[in-house]
């Protein structure tokens, strides 16, 4: 018996491996409560819609599929493990000359491809279809045939609607390979995942381009940081694995490419980690933004070790602790341990606790979260009840300023919620999270879906701006609210941080009752009292919450001359 066992496995080793990482995954997901950004995207399901603030819809798709199957966890994931899956048998398919033992290796090094594989975020998606396009290209670069170049403009388009990230992919592979640019079937393939994409494009400008915005300027830092480049560079460094990524980093570099694909594949790695690296230069880059890069540096590793005898005994005998440690974070994940010293936080654990005991000492209230999307969003996976972000100018904005959440709550009771500010939240509630303020609110008000794009960054001279030329996006159910007794003497004003924790208040004039149309432009004047320099500021409006106003605009800069 155990001779035909071992048979047998020696025949399907190959799809033995992908069916057991497949089946962990599968658990993982089951057993493990949610992150706070996957509950966020969750929401982003509930609201079907061709883009969304901070990226296009194909996360959303996703999860709204596998979570009408099983209203859990495991549906929320269960397409994340199926492409987890699927995006390792598509890098294996990469690989040309295979050493079956060298690949199982490589893959069980880089832990965050098993730990995260299971995760509902978008960069697993993009992983999936960023290997997909390799294959689409290789395909395509051996016979460009109108069925092929078809093939690679859906890839392509795919890719965009994952993770604005993947234009990086494209333009890299463009790059390793000149001669393109004078192909009738590369101009085809490219037209068709453009003709794809519109209906997102559409979207971002009915909206404003609000995921421009924010990407493109509203994650600048005031200014560079070195800790922003230590940051990155050692979180690279760990990413591919934290025993064994150096090696495969190494490997990959050092290999040199044979062929189209192979000159792609180096050129998207290269490239990847030289964009975001110069990207630390205007603010903090998470780590997990180069996940596309851990395609080619799998496929070229694994060509330049397999070759390598020496090389690859280190990296083979790394395995069993490597595993080690992925099975005592999967333990962690699971079950209900104490939190890691090494964790800012622990967002795996006691969710349903928390979401429990604000139920309760909020009697099953509408909840308004201040300044957090992730809470939001966490509350109403696990309690069942449809919560709000109220996002002011100490926080960022984010879909919660586009979906009806906050018009469904107009002049109802609301809880508001607050981490700061306890002598406004005057009612401390102790939850298994940590303490929190609490007020309840009578009738709850507030205009965050109200955008106000600056046009041209105002300039303060003699203690006057002139000429602050704004473009305000109104949704037409605001106008005429507006124009009661209520708001009719309410402003828009500016709000100039002074420091990274103080600001000045500033009426700009406009009353809300002067906004009149969905989309209209404003030239306004006003006066500011604030020593020469250079400042943030943004827009924001009144709300219920006297302390707390909306966030309305993106920052922008303030020169005070």
């Amino acid at each position: 018996m155990w001779r035909g066992i071992i048979a047998f496995i020696r025949k399907n080793h190959v799809s033995l491996f992908f069916f057991t990482w497949f089946l962990l995954s599968l658990i993982q997901a089951y057993g493990t409560e949610l992150i706070d950004d996957e509950a966020y995207y969750w929401v982003y399901s509930k609201y079907p819609a061709w883009g969304y603030f901070d990226h296009p819809p194909m996360i959303a798709i996703l999860i709204r599929s596998g979570y009408a199957m099983f209203h859990n966890e495991f549906g929320l994931r269960l397409w994340m493990s199926v492409l987890s899956t699927c995006t390792l048998v598509l890098i294996y398919r990469l690989i040309p000359r295979k050493n079956d033992g060298l690949f199982y290796a490589i893959a069980c090094t880089i832990c965050l491809l098993q730990i995260g594989g299971i995760l509902a975020v978008p960069d697993l998606p993009l992983m999936f279809f960023a290997a997909l396009f390799f294959i689409a290209y290789e395909k395509f670069t051996r016979n460009m045939s109108y069925g092929n170049a078809t093939f690679l403009g859906v890839v392509m388009a795919l890719l965009l609607y994952t993770k604005y990230h993947g234009i990086l992919i494209i333009v890299f592979t463009f790059f390793s390979n000149p001669v393109l640019a004078i192909k009738f079937k590369a101009y085809l393939a490219a037209g068709i995942g453009a003709l794809l994409f519109l209906p997102h494009l559409y979207w971002q400008y009915t909206h404003g381009f609000p995921s421009v915005q924010y990407h493109l300027l509203g994650r600048n830092a005031s200014e560079y940081q070195f800790g922003f480049t230590l940051q990155y560079l050692l979180g690279q460094l760990l990413l591919p694995g934290p025993l064994t990524g150096w090696l495969l980093l190494w490997a990959a570099f050092k290999y040199r490419a044979t062929n189209e694909l192979e000159r792609s594949l180096k050129f998207c790695m290269a490239g990847i980690y030289i964009f975001f690296l110069a990207s630390t230069i205007k603010g903090r880059v998470e780590a997990n933004w180069t996940l596309p890069a851990l395609i080619p540096l799998i496929v070229l590793s694994h060509q330049y070790l397999i070759n390598k005898e020496q090389w690859k005994r280190i990296l083979i005998w790394f395995v069993p602790v490597n595993l080690l440690l992925i099975f005592f974070m999967r333990l962690y994940m699971l079950f209900n341990m104490a939190p890691l010293k090494f964790m800012s936080k622990d967002e795996f654990h006691k969710n349903q606790q928390w979401a429990e005991s604000i139920y309760k000492k909020t009697q099953g209230l509408p909840v308004v979260f201040i300044n957090s999307y992730q809470k939001a969003s966490k509350y109403w996976f696990y309690s069942g009840v449809p919560s709000f972000s109220l996002n002011t100018p100490f926080y960022r904005r984010n879909n919660y300023n586009y979906w009806p959440v906050e018009d469904s709550l107009f002049g109802k009771r609301v809880a508001a919620i607050s981490g700061y500010a306890y002598d406004y939240y005057k009612d401390r509630m102790e939850t298994v999270k940590g303490t929190t303020g609490l007020l309840i609110v009578d009738s709850f008000y507030s205009f965050s879906k109200l955008q106000i794009i600056t046009l041209k960054n105002p300039v303060s001279i003699n203690e006057k701006i002139s000429g602050c030329r704004l473009h305000i996006l109104t949704p037409i159910s605001y106008l005429e609210t507006f124009q009661t007794s209520r708001f009719l003497n309410s402003t828009v004003d500016l709000l100039v941080f002074t420091t990274e924790t103080k600001t000045r208040n500033f009426s700009t004039g406009i009353r809300l009752a002067d906004i009149s149309k969905p989309a209209q432009d404003i030239v306004c004047s006003f006066k500011l009292d604030l020593p020469r320099g250079e400042y943030m500021a943004c827009f924001s409006l009144p709300t219920s919450l006297v302390i707390d106003p909306s966030l309305n605009s993106t920052l922008f800069k303030l020169l005070v001359r």
